[in-house]
């Protein structure tokens, strides 16, 4: 367990560092960092009994360190002495009004950015128009004290990129920041971009781990793609390569005795929709002749268990934690609404625990585990496959009615949903927790291993 110490700020001429006695000789030292920001400074045990860090008042105003209320790390390594970290968190849609900086998304940051004292590293949340390039200083956001202020940071350990959807991610703006930060100031970055659903398939079915729990999934090249799924599995999804929050998908199924075709999805009007058609051609005239079939896959549909005859999948979150592992934060059931193509909380949708959903709690234990293998399986292979430093993914699996796991979809930046339950309240704090442990990882990790960690 890595250990923080209280951090003051004294009267004391020069650039003086005092640091915990505990720590024993540290007579080389000659650099002192906080961020990417650096001075030389005079470094010397703390003569007092308490073991804390105390800069002089010159070196925290060189540092524009000015947060004695947060107790931090310290990594040393070689002749330097780095304080913090500093995390900075990457985001948009600022509105710059005072109580609520980001709008419907402020009492999220709020909550991430309260965990600095439980975590021991100091986070700050900015956009891309507060970057001062030619001081190397951000104007970030902090809640503290139940308020938001301003305060001027240097460049941060790592980044945290918590941007809130495809279309902000694509803008220049945003790409050349990550650029900047990743190539000229080699910063972390890490959870770098929204998955494309095709590709996260195509990388995974290289790896024989995860095979098992892929469902058979094509790009919609042709209408015999569909007649082919359709032929061995009676229902097939069509989705959004790019989508997310259940936008866009269509199941299509097929009645052999009718010999007619059926699709539910839900419009533009989120109403829930089921149409019949007698030909695959009519449904592609009808439902997608204005989107282009090349932005959509074709997926084998899966037989799912139900619940009062709704289907049933499951959510299922997992974070690196503070020793880079994966861990399973949280899992949840979610039922189909009426008439619901998915299981979205907005398309009528209801979210239960495994205990509540089984009743039975040998049941409910043994599902719990297979999910959670699957989980933590798949985010290994999703880590070694995938580009960027991933650090939390949720993932949508299904369960069919021989109890097999199937994985439908993993999300980079996973909806939170789920966390309006009661019982799911706590897993919502180890989810935003340990989003930040791992930024303490990642920065010991770049610093005291002198490891470059890859974008």
């Amino acid at each position: 367990m890595r250990k923080t110490y209280p951090a003051e700020i004294a009267a004391i001429p020069g650039n003086v560092l005092y640091y915990p006695s505990e720590l024993g000789d540290l007579a080389e030292i000659e650099l002192i960092y906080f961020g990417r920001h650096s001075c030389p400074a005079i470094v010397q045990q703390n003569p007092a009994v308490n073991q804390t860090i105390v800069l002089s008042k010159s070196l925290a105003e060189s540092l524009l360190f000015d947060h004695t209320d947060i107790p931090l790390h310290l990594f040393i390594y070689g002749k330097s002495i780095h304080i913090g970290p500093l995390v900075g968190i990457f985001s948009s849609g600022f509105t710059g009004i005072s109580n609520k900086p980001l709008g419907e998304r402020s009492e999220f940051f709020a909550k991430l950015l309260s965990l600095s004292k439980t975590t021991g590293c100091i986070p700050f949340v900015f956009g891309e128009n507060v970057i001062n390039w030619d001081e190397e200083t951000i104007k970030g956001y902090v809640f503290d004290k139940d308020d938001w202020n301003i305060y001027e940071f240097p460049f941060p350990n790592v980044i945290y990129d918590r941007l809130p959807n495809r279309l902000t991610e694509n803008r220049d703006g945003p790409k050349e920041v990550k650029q900047k930060f990743q190539k000229i100031y080699t910063i972390p970055w890490y959870n770098p971009g929204f998955f494309n659903k095709w590709d996260v398939n195509e990388r995974l079915c290289a790896d024989e781990r995860a095979l098992p729990y892929l469902p058979e999934t094509y790009p919609f090249q042709s209408i015999s793609v569909v007649e082919t799924l359709l032929s061995h599995y009676r229902q097939v999804y069509i989705k959004p390569i790019h989508g997310s929050l259940g936008l866009g998908i269509h199941q299509i199924l097929y009645d052999k005795h009718e010999n007619v075709y059926y699709c539910r999805y839900t419009n533009e009007a989120k109403e829930n929709k089921l149409q019949r058609f007698s030909t695959l051609e009519s449904i592609v005239k009808h439902i997608f002749h204005d989107r282009p079939l090349e932005n959509l896959i074709v997926q084998q549909g899966i037989p799912l268990i139900r619940s009062e005859k709704r289907p049933v999948d499951f959510r299922v979150h997992t974070n690196k934690d503070s020793n880079g592992k994966w861990q399973v934060t949280a899992i949840a059931a979610k039922i189909a609404g009426a008439g619901s193509v998915t299981t979205h909380i907005k398309s009528g949708g209801v979210i239960k625990t495994v205990a509540e959903l089984f009743g039975d709690d040998d049941e409910a234990t043994e599902v719990e585990r297979k999910l959670s293998e699957a989980a933590l399986i798949l985010s290994d292979s999703i880590e070694k496959n995938l580009d960027g430093i991933i650090a939390e993914i949720g993932f949508d699996f299904g369960l069919d009615k021989k109890g097999q796991v199937w994985m439908f979809e993993a999300n980079s930046k996973p909806g939170r949903s789920i966390f309006s339950h009661p019982k799911l309240k706590d897993f919502e704090l180890l989810t935003r927790k340990l989003s930040l442990d791992y930024a303490i990882y990642l920065t010991e990790q770049t610093i005291t291993k002198s490891i470059r960690v890859p974008q």
